[in-house]
């Protein structure tokens, strides 16, 4: 039995509402907003565009956050009564990362600054990544990952500071990526074994690599603890030219409570850089 079926059965057995009107109401609430989108987006993606503008235009079209900035830049967004919803650091790398022993020193180093600064700043989570695989097997990867990570995962929970680490695709942008499907990061997580520890789900990235985003997100959001979006193939726009059915996923992460923030992160095409990501905005509020 489906939903409007069931409705009908109760109308009609109840009489209190008119099949019409019960069937509309239904579909208002399944339809309308379950949450409040709170709207970021990655500074790296409006290169031509300086920090201060993207500020003051995005507050116009509902920008709460600009990511993927470092403590230089946090003032400037908090000018503008912003935050940085995924703060990095000048030591960031994707191919150098936590998979190999030989870079823990000088990360726990530079990360233990940046918790840190990040504290300072109530920037609430940091990005870390896996590091390329360099022939390494996934479990020596992980087991290293979390040797590394553990002491800053605590030091950055005393803090109030998140550490997440971004799945990305290995068949398209960043190739030899380790950590590249999120049953690895899943296992990551539960090996490090806290709260403080979670996994940036990138819709883009995930799509190439394994597909079945909504199953995907409903089944392992706990171990989610933000988003980024952009359109497949070719990471610019969200909207009908590629293939992602962008309001219905957005729709499942609320579904799960989720109430972070979901980033843009596409290359957009318009002339008009800003009204591209207004757009973007617009078609993740559901």
């Amino acid at each position: 039995m489906n939903r409007r079926t069931a409705l009908k059965n109760t109308a009609l057995g109840l009489g209190s509402l008119s099949l019409g009107k019960a069937i509309a109401a239904t579909d208002a609430a399944a339809s309308g907003p379950l949450a409040q989108t709170h709207h970021s987006t990655c500074k790296w993606c409006y290169d031509s565009v300086p920090l201060e503008e993207l500020c003051e235009r995005g507050q116009d079209i509902g920008l709460k956050s600009v990511e993927l900035l470092t403590v230089k830049d946090w003032p400037t967004l908090k000018k503008y009564g912003m935050t940085c919803a995924m703060g990095t650091l000048d030591a960031f790398s994707i191919e150098n990362g936590w998979n190999e022993p030989a870079n823990h020193e000088k990360l726990q180093e530079a990360y233990t600054v940046a918790i840190k600064d990040a504290a300072d700043h109530g920037i609430p989570n940091l990005i870390v990544m896996s590091g390329n695989r360099r022939n390494m097997n996934d479990y020596d990867g992980m087991v290293n990952c979390a040797v590394g990570l553990r002491p800053l995962v605590k030091l950055a929970g005393d803090a109030g500071v998140t550490l997440q680490m971004e799945l990305l695709n290995s068949k398209v942008n960043h190739p030899d990526y380790m950590c590249d499907h999120t049953k690895w990061g899943v296992a990551l997580t539960e090996m490090i074994g806290s709260d403080r520890f979670k996994l940036l789900y990138d819709i883009y990235h995930m799509q190439i690599m394994e597909g079945d985003v909504i199953a995907t997100i409903q089944k392992y959001h706990d171990y989610i603890g933000h988003y980024h979006t952009g359109g497949v193939p070719g990471r610019h726009e969200i909207n009908d030219s590629q293939e992602l059915n962008y309001p219905a996923i957005v729709r499942a992460i609320h579904e799960t409570g989720f109430e972070g923030f979901i980033a843009q992160e596409y290359l957009p095409t318009y002339d008009d850089k800003i009204k591209a990501l207004a757009e973007g905005l617009r078609i993740c509020e559901v």
